[in-house]
């Protein structure tokens, strides 16, 4: 596998836990409008998805496997609860 190999793994690797973030950031946005004013999108994006990297590597380090749909699913709720925590959290501040 070559260098350019790699980082099309690692690339599709990562891909669900950043689209998985930019999407629920924007959707976050857009149903709490007023109440997350102040609290800017990029910071909701880029930390949710660095949480869902985190989880996505445990999961392959745990399992063995990538694409473990019990990995996809605590994706999902460490995101949702970090971007809850941003949102509405002490973290806003």
């Amino acid at each position: 596998m070559g260098p350019l190999d790699a980082l099309f793994h690692l690339l599709n690797f990562l891909a669900p836990a950043w689209v998985t973030a930019a999407v629920g950031a924007m959707a976050m946005k857009l149903v709490w409008r007023q109440a997350l004013r102040g609290v800017p999108a990029k910071r909701l994006a880029w930390r949710c998805a660095l949480a869902g990297s985190v989880v996505l590597a445990a999961g392959l380090a745990l399992t063995g496997r990538d694409g473990k749909m019990a990995t996809y699913a605590a994706m999902v709720g460490v995101q949702a609860l970090v971007a809850l925590w941003i949102a509405f959290g002490p973290a806003r501040r």
